[in-house]
């Protein structure tokens, strides 16, 4: 027996072990010679393995289930196909290029691929290309040397993936439902339509991110509160996922009904951080809440940990909402404070999510200051400054965070326009006299507002009700505001007693207390609320006619 040819067949760690007992008879026939006998059959005959040449290679490519062609020379004329890629596209006649003979590498791009291959001597794939009878393929071409052929060739291999891509395209169709669905669900949390108030524009731009199906936790809300003032509402649950967003569809709501309560903003986010603690502690969430008062020329704002307000001036000046920030919604144990911001005729605010002007491996602040860049350009309509601004900082359907933008305009009225808004106010001093003054000075103001003659009537009894009422339970300094949008009168009463009305049932024999019945009667709609110092405001509203 041929020890050395035998040592040959082995594996590699017996190969190396045998060739240390070479030489010594005895020692081979232990445990290695028993291995050798156990190859070759039995002991004494040698193993004769058969080498590549002794098989048909003509037989194999053509048993083998890919499809395999051969094409030889510059113009790749084809010298053999196998029965599979005969039975794929039809026979192919010997020595026509492929050009002239094979549609399907058109189709399937080879052509350029194979003059790669044959100019680089490397072989290349292009992965599941489709043809047009349906059939997708993943195609690889190898170099091919001979001495008989001058210029070489090039093996082409293809294997039938069709099976594969069609379950690849029902997963990828199966991917966009659920992101449709997923984002659907994120659209039906937000506000289907924006409230639009008398005093403001208003757009809004929600931009879901990433291309799974995952929803995120971002949200905006227009929030009408009574007598002109407007609540502004943008905020972010961390995350992505159906967890986030049934966060923050309860945040919403919560904050919608807080906004009701017609409270400051550091008390909406003091008793929202409270709720978002209870909801999920393990939650991180950020809130800015602002409320327009366009007696005030000014936003008035809380933020819980979340990205500055910017404003935008009528000559591109864009300004900051500085502090204060408190810490994010659900840490507890903070007490917010409202700060302000002007927000004068022919300004536009701008709030906005991270996803705005966050980018990986850029400080946040420089996102930010891009943002004002942006916005210091963008003139127009509030939804086209909200498109200039998203293509501005780049966010595209690829982008990989979600993200929200509102955008406030309190425009600067001019002409017929202006003339549908009014303002008229009294203060209210002395005793008795007082109320009378205010119905003569009602019946005056609205008279120049050239108001029909009912909607006078019913705005001189509410003024006359109001003020009867602040005379009686309130304090100074009172105040009487009439004003006019170009939907709506509102009639508001100020004084120094933070005690609210409600309404109650009068007795018969009452001799007052029928003032808010009255109100709530006539009125479209009426409300009140506390004031900074200490005071109160009660209001009420009539619809314009044609509104």
């Amino acid at each position: 027996m041929n020890f050395t040819r035998w040592s040959a067949r082995l594996p590699g760690t017996q190969r190396r072990a045998a060739r240390g007992t070479e030489g010594s008879v005895p020692a081979a026939r232990g445990e290695y010679a028993q291995q050798l006998e156990h190859l070759a059959g039995h002991a004494g005959e040698p193993l004769d393995v058969p080498a590549l040449e002794d098989f048909s290679v003509r037989e194999l490519l053509g048993r083998l289930p890919g499809l395999v062609a051969l094409a030889y020379g510059p113009e790749h004329r084809i010298a053999y196909v196998n029965d599979a890629y005969a039975a794929a596209f039809g026979p192919r006649p010997a020595g026509v290029p492929v050009a002239d003979s094979c549609p399907e590498a058109e189709e399937l791009g080879l052509l350029p691929l194979m003059d790669q291959v044959l100019r680089s001597g490397k072989p290349r794939t292009v992965k599941s290309r489709r043809t047009q009878d349906g059939g997708s393929y993943t195609v690889t071409c190898l170099p091919v040397d001979s001495a008989h052929v001058e210029g070489g060739g090039v093996l082409v291999h293809a294997a039938d993936v069709t099976d594969h891509a069609e379950a690849a395209e029902r997963l990828r169709a199966s991917e966009r439902r659920h992101r449709e669905t997923a984002v659907t669900l994120q659209r039906s949390l937000l506000p289907q339509d924006l409230e639009q108030p008398d005093d403001l524009r208003i757009a809004a731009t929600y931009q879901p991110g990433g291309t799974d199906a995952a929803v995120g936790g971002d949200w905006y809300d227009v929030i009408t509160l009574g007598a002109g003032r407007t609540a502004l509402v943008i905020g972010d649950v961390m995350g992505r996922g159906v967890r986030a967003a049934a966060v923050m569809g309860q945040l919403r709501t919560a904050v919608r009904a807080y906004a009701r309560l017609d409270l400051p903003p550091h008390e909406v986010l003091q008793l929202l951080d409270g709720l978002a603690a209870e909801i999920d502690a393990s939650q991180i969430a950020t809130c800015v809440y602002a409320i327009h008062d366009p007696n005030e020329g000014k936003l008035v704002y809380a933020s819980a940990g979340h990205l500055p307000i910017l404003v935008r001036d009528e000559d591109g000046t864009v300004r900051r909402a500085e502090d204060p920030t408190g810490p994010p919604l659900g840490t507890g144990g903070w007490l917010h404070t409202s700060g302000s911001i002007a927000l004068p005729p022919g300004s536009t605010a701008v709030l906005y999510t991270d996803g705005l002007v966050e980018r990986r491996r850029e400080d946040i602040d420089e996102g930010v200051a891009a943002l004002a860049r942006a916005l210091s350009g963008a003139s127009g309509t509030p939804q086209v400054v909200c498109d200039r601004l998203l293509r501005s900082l780049g966010v595209t359907a690829e982008h990989d965070d979600d993200v929200a933008v509102l955008v406030v305009q309190h425009p600067s009225r001019k002409g017929a326009d202006a003339e549908l808004f009014h303002n008229a106010a009294l203060e209210l001093l002395g005793g008795v006299e007082a109320a009378p003054r205010a119905r003569a000075f009602a019946s005056g103001v609205l008279s120049s507002w050239r108001f029909p003659v009912e909607l006078r009537d019913l705005g001189v009894l509410a003024t006359s009700e109001l003020v009867a009422n602040s005379l009686q339970h309130g304090t100074p300094p009172m105040r009487l505001r009439l004003r006019r949008t170009d939907r709506r009168l509102i009639i508001e009463v100020t004084d120094g007693d933070d005690h609210l009305p409600r309404r109650r049932r009068a007795e018969s024999e009452d001799e007052a207390g029928r003032g808010i019945s009255i109100i709530a009667t006539i009125a479209s709609s009426w409300g009140s609320r506390r004031t900074p110092g200490g005071g109160k405001a009660v209001w009420c509203e009539f619809a314009l006619p044609d509104h």
